[in-house]
Order: structure tokens, then C-alpha cells, then sequence
């Protein structure tokens, strides 16, 4: 493969600990002079955060390799909007995106209500939404994961609270985030590789290797994350190669 996609939670860190492969992975790419790009679902952060997070755990990513949700979603919703009016329930990461390009944040007549990662949602921003949704407001979420990973265990995500939305407005959310090909698409781009030519790397069939197969991607899962061997047969779909981690992912480089 001439480029590579790479999943970050689950394949490259876990809990803030580097997984068993991933600096050498990585380092390789860089020594052959590889196009490569760090995707995630994670809209809380912005590049350069999970670019000193990953430095914690050891492993030195420049933020220009990291595109995440939030990116992708404020890039999409730029060709969507003269205006660039939208109401926001969500973190740095993904205010910071919009900022970027000229969104303006407000409750009044935005086009959009955008839904991203947050570890505080506040009942009364999400009856906000809901009122400015039934309105008008186009409904946009971040990313469909139903739940994030902790020490602790499972935390409610963006998928859930999005669930909770639609519900109550009847209007489903347009996700940005993985599996939508759209986010890896603008991946490909920023690197300027060929989907053809270009192979992922994700612990989730469900959003990862799901968005491999709609781009047209070789796909690589990885069994450090979310999906265990016994989660495979469960969807309708089959990666090419499955790995115990990404150290196994090296010999394909």
C-alpha cells in the first residue's frame, strides 16, 4: 500500500497507553516515507491536544497528521451554508473546527444544530437543540458511536445522545464521522492518496472497517479495541485482514 489510514483509540493507544506495535508502525511509515493520517471519531479534542496526548504515551504524531470528526464535520458543513450559523453542544475540538472556518455559534436562526463528544451534557443544551431541530435546524452529529471507552467502563457518546434527540424531534441526525466516507475522503485528500492504493487500520467493524469498505480501502482489524474475534460473524460484512494488534499490521508496510 502507498498510504495508510490509522484508527487512533484501540489500534494506536489504549487508556493513555501505548499498544504493543504502534511506535514501531508508525516510526515506519515515517523512515519509508509513507502518506499517512491518524482518523478519529474523537470530536472533544483538537489535533494539537491529541497530539500531546499521544506524546504522553510515547508516541511523537506532528497535529498535521491527525484529522478527527470534528474536522471533517466543519470542512462538510462549509459547502453546505452561505451564512455559517449553527448551535453547538460539544467541546473544544469541534468549536475550535468550526471557528476555523467562519462558523458562527448562536441559538438564533442557526442552518445547523451540531451534536459532538462531550463529557458534560447539559440537559438544558439538549433541549436547546431539540426546540431549534424542530424549528428548522438541519441536524448534524459528529460521529454515531453509542458509547466511549473509560477506566471506569462504558460512557454514554454522541450516538446515544443523538438517538435521544431524534426521538424527540422525529428528524435523524446527518453523521460526518466514520463509517460516513466522507471523512476518510477529505483523509485521502489532505495526504493526497488513492483509495485504490491506500489501506486502514481500526478495532471497530462498525465504523472503521465499515468506512474502509464503502471508500473502497483495504481494511485492517485490529482485536486491541472494541471488537473481539467472536464480533466479526455478527455483521454482514468481513475485513481483509484481522490482526492481534497493530504489531502484526508491520509485515504489510
Amino acid at each position: 500500500m502507498s498510504s495508510w489510514l490509522i484508527d487512533m483509540d484501540g489500534v494506536l493507544v489504549h487508556e493513555g497507553l501505548a499498544l504493543n506495535g504502534a511506535r514501531e508502525f508508525l516510526d515506519l511509515l515515517d523512515e519509508k516515507g509513507i502518506p499517512h493520517l491518524i482518523l478519529t471519531n474523537n470530536s472533544i479534542f483538537t489535533p494539537r491536544d491529541l497530539a500531546a496526548r499521544l506524546a504522553t504515551s510515547g508516541i511523537e504524531v506532528d497535529e498535521s497528521r491527525i484529522w478527527t470528526s470534528a474536522l471533517a464535520t466543519a470542512r462538510f458543513l462549509a459547502t453546505q451554508s452561505d451564512s455559517r450559523r449553527a448551535y453547538v453542544v460539544g467541546e473544544a475540538g469541534l468549536t475550535t473546527a468550526l471557528y476555523e472556518e467562519n462558523f458562527i455559534m448562536t441559538t438564533a436562526n442557526p442552518d445547523f444544530v451540531i451534536l459532538g463528544e462531550t463529557r458534560t451534557y447539559s440537559f438544558e443544551a439538549i433541549t436547546t437543540a431539540i426546540r431549534l431541530i424542530q424549528n428548522g435546524a438541519r441536524f448534524i452529529a459528529t460521529n454515531p458511536d453509542a458509547t466511549g471507552p473509560s477506566a471506569e467502563g462504558d460512557l454514554p457518546a454522541t450516538g446515544a445522545v443523538a438517538a435521544m434527540i431524534e426521538t424527540a424531534t422525529g428528524r435523524k441526525p446527518f453523521f460526518l464521522g466514520k463509517p460516513n466516507p466522507i471523512m476518510l475522503r477529505h483523509g485521502l485528500n489532505r495526504i493526497g492518496a488513492h483509495s485504490e492504493d491506500t489501506s486502514i487500520v481500526g478495532d471497530r467493524m462498525d465504523t472503521d472497517i465499515l468506512a474502509g469498505i464503502e471508500a473502497g480501502l483495504t481494511t485492517h482489524l485490529v482485536l486491541t479495541g472494541s471488537t473481539k474475534r467472536e464480533d466479526i460473524v455478527k455483521h454482514p460484512f468481513r475485513p481483509d485482514h484481522v490482526h492481534k494488534s497493530i504489531a502484526d499490521v508491520i509485515e504489510f508496510v
